[in-house]
């Protein structure tokens, strides 16, 4: 890799992050200029016993896709209602928005309760993925000491797109809130990324981080193709995971390892339009193989995005030089139960209890709209160094300061 002479926009986010290191916790800043938005994920850890749709209800998600973002199994009788232990790590799909030229979540809303401070709310119940300045800033609170209960609060939470790729290949990035035993290093090895990666994608001059750092961590992923007017436009899965999608009609997956998109039918659906592609007799998922001395005709019904309340069917036909395999789908798990003791390292999916998983999903089974670690070699994702994603403190806490350097970043020129 070439060496990279200093310029003043390095020396001016040194600044930025020299000056705010001893004020709060650091948090990757992703600015942006358009009004697009993308998927996202939360690292979030349980503060008390919850049933997974008060989870849900925290970040206004549906609780299906809360189960099945973490490949848990929901064939599970009322598991919408089942118990999930605290300290449980989990991951939780979110829209990731560009507000006020910053990447950021502004979807989900709080109704305080007796007893509640933004403390509170920012430091136990939201497990620091917020700050109670960020979370005074948004709703324009002058007195932080009287909160009126049954209050709606705008709840800001952090997220980055980074146009969906890392190192060139698809990818969606996590929000990771580091814990007092992390290292760089040892959240690189859980998520197969690299150190490297890591630095790059949070514009990082060292490998030091703190209790209380939020870092973007890129998963890898399988990506969509969907066109623009599908409503499901954009559509990424984590490596490792499912999701549902077309009002839970299909479910996609992205299997260990893989890059290629695989949807099918759900079972959760009521009533779907036709998943038969025209002219054909196969069904969406269905591929059918037929060797030649030419090599492997292959036949596939592929899903091409919801639109209108109709399922986009895709029939194609092509010549490979070989057949290719059974399809691998992610492993389920069953609804955790409790965490163990040891459970105090970056988590890449829910801790278990031991009981056994499911390699291929039923259709009873129905999957995600997960996440799962991704892997690449080193580098910055499509923009992250150019467009001044840097490690810096939440917006909220020092906004003057932040917009100052951001200011800076962006009228300075950068030499390579």
């Amino acid at each position: 890799m070439p060496n990279r002479r200093p310029t003043f926009f390095s020396f001016s986010v040194a600044f930025c992050f020299i000056v705010f290191s001893n004020v709060a916790s650091k948090s990757t800043i992703e600015p942006c200029s358009n009004s697009d938005s993308c998927n996202a994920l939360l690292g979030y850890t349980l503060y008390t016993d919850l049933k997974v749709a008060e989870v849900a209800s925290l970040f206004q998600v549906d609780p299906i896709a809360v189960l099945t973002a973490n490949a848990i199994d929901i064939s599970y009788p009322d598991v919408e209602n089942h118990i999930l232990p605290s300290r449980l790590f989990l991951k939780i799909p979110i829209q990731c928005s560009c507000v006020d030229g910053i990447r950021k979540s502004v979807s989900t809303k709080y109704k305080t309760r007796p007893q509640d401070t933004l403390s509170s709310i920012a430091d136990s119940i939201y497990a620091g993925l917020v700050s109670a300045d960020q979370i005074r800033e948004a709703n324009s609170i002058a007195d932080p000491s009287v909160l009126d209960v049954g209050e709606n609060l705008v709840v800001p939470l952090p997220c980055t797109c980074f146009n969906g790729t890392d190192n060139g290949l698809p990818a969606i990035y996590l929000s990771y809130v580091v814990k007092p035993v992390d290292t760089l290093a040892g959240i690189a090895a859980i998520y197969s990324t690299t150190i490297t990666d890591l630095m790059n994608v949070n514009a990082m001059g060292t490998t030091s981080i703190k209790d209380g750092d939020i870092l973007a961590v890129p998963l890898s992923a399988c990506a969509s193709n969907f066109p623009k007017y599908a409503s499901d436009y954009g559509l990424i899965v984590p490596n490792g995971s499912y999701a549902i999608t077309a009002s839970h009609c299909v479910q996609c997956s992205c299997g260990p390892g893989s890059r290629n998109l695989y949807c099918m039918p759900s079972s959760l659906a009521v009533s779907c339009s036709s998943m038969q592609c025209k002219g054909s007799n196969l069904k969406l998922g269905n591929v059918t193989v037929q060797q030649s001395s030419a090599g492997c005709n292959v036949t596939s019904c592929a899903y091409g995005g919801y639109a209108n309340g109709t399922i986009i069917n895709l029939l194609s036909s092509s010549l490979q030089p070989r057949c290719p395999g059974l399809q691998q789908f992610p492993t389920l798990v069953a609804p955790p139960t409790y965490v163990p003791d040891s459970a105090f390292a970056p988590a890449p999916s829910p801790q278990l209890d031991g009981s056994t998983t499911t390699t291929v999903p039923k259709t009873s089974t129905v999957p995600s709209t997960g996440s799962l670690p991704g892997f690449g070699p080193a580098g910055a994702p499509l923009g992250s160094m150019s467009d001044a994603s840097t490690l810096v403190n939440s917006v909220s806490t020092l906004p003057a300061a932040l917009v100052t350097c951001l200011l800076i970043k962006l009228i300075s020129p950068v030499s390579l």
